[in-house]
């Protein structure tokens, strides 16, 4: 049986669709958590308003190891599932319309791309999990660092900071213009719609500004600038108006994160 073959068999599974459905919640319970987070900073407390401080929250908590296990179990679910996407198309459960997933390369490569950004947050879970979760975030900043030392350093980072912006410019698009209608095996609804846009339309314009703190940061030979999220979410707080548009973008974030829950069961696979 083909590689091909093999995955397109795999995905027929109920039980396997399953299992990567439970990662929808967990992305869910993240958005939430870094909604917390930036609220608290709207109103004038410390914390790290990204994936790594939402982690490190779970963390805290009573059986947070045991949380961050399964975090991280449905994390690889999800890029798993990207993974298929990647090689046989669009929502590849789908058999019934296999004719229609020779997906354009565009989409491949936007399965791909989710699948790594899952397995990255299921490394960093399982870090936080063993304990030695801030210890990669330190290396991480060194190695940002590290790259602004020279010009092609400096350039992989305008790389990754134009990326994370096309990211969120996509997402943009995906909430304002509704596309996200695509994933769903049921008409949008009411609350679904508004989750959907302004959870997409929030999180892309956070990301956008991301990308721009990474790419400013290339130039400033700041490190610290170099966190994405984190860092965006700090200047918006600086901004006028700083805790208005913080407390925006948390709802916004909190509503992803509700309309990941939803996913969990009207999401096309």
């Amino acid at each position: 049986m083909s590689f091909k073959g093999a995955v397109n068999r795999a995905t027929g599974s109920r039980t396997v669709e399953w299992i990567a459905r439970a990662g929808y919640p967990v992305n869910g319970l993240l958005h939430l958590l870094i909604a917390y987070i930036i609220a608290r900073i709207a109103f004038g407390f410390a914390g790290e308003a990204d994936q790594t401080g939402a982690l490190a929250t779970l963390a805290e908590q009573r059986g947070g190891a045991t949380s961050l296990w399964v975090v991280a179990l449905g994390l690889v679910a999800l890029a798993m599932w990207r993974l298929a996407e990647t090689v046989v198309g669009l929502h590849p459960g789908e058999h019934s319309y296999a004719h229609l997933r020779d997906a354009p390369l565009i989409n491949r490569l936007k399965a791909f791309g989710l699948a790594l950004v899952y397995l990255a947050l299921a490394f960093t879970a399982a870090q936080f999990a063993l304990g030695v979760g801030r210890k990669g975030t330190e290396r991480a900043e060194g190695l940002s660092a590290r790259l602004m030392q020279t010009g092609e350093g400096k350039a992989v980072l305008v790389a990754i900071g134009l990326a994370i912006g096309a990211f969120g410019s996509y997402f943009v698009y995906k909430g304002a213009w509704r596309k996200f209608y695509g994933d769903l095996t049921v008409p949008g609804g009411r609350l679904l719609t508004v989750l959907g846009v302004c959870g997409h339309v929030a999180e892309g314009v956070v990301l956008i500004a991301a990308g721009l703190s990474v790419i400013g940061a290339s130039f400033l030979r700041d490190p610290s600038r170099a966190t994405g999220l984190d860092a965006a979410v700090e200047a918006v707080g600086r901004a006028q108006f700083g805790q208005v548009l913080l407390l925006v973008a948390a709802a916004g974030f909190a509503a992803y994160g509700l309309y990941q829950f939803a996913l969990t069961r009207y999401s096309r696979m």
